[in-house]
C-alpha cells in the first residue's frame, strides 16, 4: 500500500511541476478533506444554512465541503497558481509583508482576503459558491507549513530525499506523506481531531496568540515558523523519527485549519450583505 501510494504522489508531483511554476497540492485531497469535515461540525445554524444553500448550487447532489474541499487543485491554472502559496525570506523571522510577500494580492494571504469579502458581499450566489469553494480550500493551504515557505527550494519542491525507501521531496512528504503515515482515513482523523484538547499529545486550542478570528497573515507566521525550524528539513534519508516529530505537529495543524474555517465561515456568512468579518 506504501508503495502504490508513493507512485501516486510522485507521478502526481511531476505532472503538477510540468504544469505551473509550483506544485500547490497542499495536505492532497485527505488533508483538505479533514479541515473541512471539521469546519462543518463548527459552523453555526445560519451559517451551515447558508453553506447548504449555496452548494445546492453544485452540479452533482448532496456537495458538501468536504467533497468541494480541494475542488481548486482540480480546476488551477497559470492564472490561480500563486493563490495557493506565499514565499517569505528566509531573513525576515516569518514576518509577512503585503507590500513584499504579495503584489496584487496574488498569494494565498492576498487570495484568502479576497474570497472572504466576496463571500460576504451581496455578490450573485453562483459568485458566492465560487468564493466559497476557494476560501475552504485556501485557508487549508495557508496551515500547510511549506506554502508559506521560501522560492530558494521552491517551498520544499526541490529538496530531493528517499522517503519511506522511495524517491521523494519535502513538498512532497508534507503535501500527503506524513498524513498517510498518521491516519489515511480523512472521516476517522477529522473526528479524533476534533475531540482532542489539552489533555492530548496536540497542543490547546488555537490561543490569542494562535487566533481563531479571521488573521490569515497571522496563520502564515504560525506556519513559517514550522518550516523554520531547525529540525524541519531531514537528512536526504528521510529518519522514522521525523513522522514521530511532526506528526502532531501535522495534526495541529489540521485542527487549527478547521476551527479557523468554521470561524471564518460563521463571521463571513453572518456578515452579509455587505461588510466582511
Amino acid at each position: 500500500m506504501m508503495s502504490t501510494w508513493l507512485a501516486g504522489a510522485r507521478a502526481g508531483a511531476a505532472a503538477a511541476c510540468i504544469a505551473m511554476p509550483r506544485l500547490a497540492l497542499a495536505w492532497g485531497p485527505e488533508g483538505h478533506e479533514v479541515v473541512a469535515l471539521i469546519a462543518q461540525q463548527h459552523l453555526t445554524p445560519a451559517a451551515a444554512n447558508a453553506v447548504e444553500a449555496l452548494l445546492a448550487l453544485e452540479p452533482e447532489a448532496g456537495a458538501t465541503l468536504a467533497s468541494v474541499a480541494s475542488w481548486a487543485d482540480r480546476i488551477r491554472d497559470k492564472s490561480t497558481a500563486a493563490w495557493h502559496y506565499v514565499n517569505l525570506p528566509r531573513d525576515a523571522d516569518c514576518q509577512y509583508a503585503a507590500g513584499r510577500d504579495c503584489p496584487g494580492g496574488e498569494c494565498v494571504v492576498g487570495a484568502l482576503e479576497a474570497q472572504v469579502k466576496r463571500l460576504a458581499s451581496s455578490a450573485l450566489p453562483a459568485e458566492r459558491l465560487e468564493a466559497l469553494k476557494w476560501v475552504v480550500h485556501l485557508v487549508g493551504d495557508l496551515h500547510q507549513p511549506l506554502h508559506v515557505g521560501f522560492a530558494d527550494d521552491r517551498g520544499g519542491n526541490t529538496y530531493q530525499l528517499q522517503a519511506f525507501g522511495k524517491g521523494s521531496n519535502l513538498h512532497a512528504v508534507w503535501d500527503s506523506g506524513l498524513l498517510h503515515e498518521i491516519e489515511p482515513n480523512a472521516a476517522a482523523l477529522a473526528a479524533r481531531l476534533d475531540a482532542a484538547d489539552a489533555a492530548t499529545r496536540l497542543p490547546p486550542r488555537p490561543s490569542p496568540s494562535q487566533p481563531l478570528g479571521f488573521a490569515p497573515a497571522a496563520w502564515a507566521q504560525q506556519s513559517c515558523l514550522i518550516a523554520s525550524r531547525a529540525d524541519f528539513y531531514p537528512p536526504r534519508e528521510l529518519p522514522a523519527a521525523y513522522a514521530q516529530t511532526f506528526g502532531p505537529v501535522v495534526e495541529a495543524q489540521l485542527r487549527d485549519a478547521g476551527l479557523r474555517l468554521a470561524a471564518t465561515l460563521n463571521a463571513a456568512l453572518t456578515a452579509r450583505p455587505g461588510g466582511v468579518p
